[in-house]
C-alpha cells in the first residue's frame, strides 16, 4: 500500500471520528470527567508533538538548535510573554544557534 493511501485512510478515519463527535448526545459532554479527560488528552498530545519535533532526527534522538529554541520558548512562557514573542524568541534562538554551528 502506498503512502498516499495511508494518508487518505488516516484522513477518512479522522473525519469519521470528528463526525462521530457530532452525533454523540450533549449529556455526555456535561460529565466533568469527560471534560477533564479531554483537557488532559489535549495537553498530552501537544506535549508529545513538541517532544517528537524537538528531539527526533531520522530514526534517533538529536540534541541540536531545536532544543535551545525550546528552552528559550519555555523561559519566555514562564515570563508570561505574549505568544508572538515566544515564537519569535524561539525562532531567533534556533537561528543564532545554527549560525554558531550548533545543529
Amino acid at each position: 500500500m502506498s503512502l498516499w493511501l495511508w494518508i487518505l485512510a488516516a484522513c477518512a478515519v479522522s473525519y469519521g471520528v470528528k463526525l462521530l463527535g457530532y452525533l454523540l448526545p450533549e449529556s455526555i459532554f456535561d460529565d466533568p470527567r469527560v471534560v477533564t479527560t479531554a483537557n488532559y488528552v489535549t495537553v498530552g498530545l501537544l506535549a508529545a508533538l513538541v517532544v517528537t519535533n524537538t528531539f527526533a532526527a531520522n530514526s534517533g534522538v538529536a540534541f541540536d538548535a531545536r532544543v535551545g529554541a525550546l528552552c528559550v520558548a519555555i523561559i519566555a512562557l514562564i515570563l508570561r510573554a505574549p505568544f508572538l514573542v515566544v515564537v519569535i524568541a524561539g525562532a531567533l534562538a534556533a537561528a543564532l544557534l545554527r549560525l554558531a554551528g550548533i545543529g
